[in-house]
């Protein structure tokens, strides 16, 4: 292809990219280098690198980028786990029940993360059925504390993410040569050697693919966990956009929030550097 037409095909999405992209970008790193809150924000007043130098000495940010980590860590390879173990039961059962079967795991995914988080929620509240349970059978109270908010947002991001590996991956198995699966069956293999050694590496790229967007996903994840902690500090839970946001709109730190979020742009660059060289290397192999 002639460099020509390669730009006029990507011309429209280069145009695109850099006006909603590139150009906030550009805004955000010089905001990020003044004083300005609501009341000075026509003639914010120039500090230079201040704003990052007190984002880095700032506990509370440090805080809520290790909690969004801890978040990643778990929520990741759960969501790829739970995303692969239903779709191979999906491959197994009849094409009637499959209909249902995908209607139902898709249902998160329907519904808005803050309606949904909202439902999630009431179940915990003292009128809920899990305050129920622990009242009436446990013979114990539900209280809303640091750790249980925070394996309450583990949950809750597990039951909505769950649906978007797992429809990526059962597409993934669809295209698994059936060839390939009756000659491990001739050979003797069993089922969990028919899933090690030839389901999982033709899904390689996409376990690949996945960990790179849910990532991104993960470390912006902002709604539910505003529903869940409703940005009670006791709880310990915010993540690093709930923080940039606390700190812009309840402290008013408008030129920090900005350089929070700069920062941020690195840490996430940072963090994808592995899926990317992954995804570089395995194009080159194939090639």
């Amino acid at each position: 292809m002639k460099i020509k037409t390669f730009y006029q095909f990507t011309s429209p999405s280069l145009i695109a990219m850099t006006t909603l992209m590139v150009f906030p970008l550009i805004i955000a790193m010089w905001l990020g280098l003044h004083f300005l809150t609501f009341r000075n924000i026509n003639t914010p007043e120039f500090v230079g690198f201040e704003n990052y130098a007190s984002v880095l000495t700032d506990p509370r940010f440090w805080q809520s980028v290790r909690f969004t980590l801890l978040y990643i860590v778990i929520a990741v390879p759960s969501l790829i786990v739970n995303g692969f173990i239903l779709a191979m039961l999906l491959n197994q059962i009849t094409q009637r029940l499959r209909g249902v079967f995908i209607s139902t795991y898709l249902l998160p995914m329907v519904v808005v993360p803050v309606v949904g988080t909202l439902m999630f929620k009431q179940m915990f509240v003292p009128s809920g059925v899990v305050s129920w349970f622990f009242r009436d059978i446990l013979e114990q109270r539900f209280i809303f504390s640091e750790v249980s908010v925070k394996i309450l947002i583990f949950i809750n991001a597990i039951w909505g993410g769950t649906p978007f590996p797992f429809i990526v991956l059962y597409a993934g198995l669809l295209t698994l040569p059936k060839e390939q699966i009756d000659a491990a069956v001739v050979d003797g293999a069993t089922r969990w050697q028919q899933v090690r050694y030839v389901a999982l590496p033709h899904l390689r790229s996409l376990f690949v693919f996945l960990g790179l967007i849910l990532t991104m996903d993960s470390y912006r994840i902002f709604d539910t966990v505003f529903v869940l902690t409703e940005m009670n500090p006791v709880f310990k839970a915010d993540t690093v956009m709930l923080y940039i946001f606390r700190t812009s709109m309840d402290v008013q730190r408008l030129g920090k929030g900005n350089a929070m979020a700069i920062l941020t742009v690195i840490m996430i660059l940072i963090i994808l550097i592995p899926y990317l060289t992954r995804t570089y290397r395995e194009q080159i192999e194939e090639r």
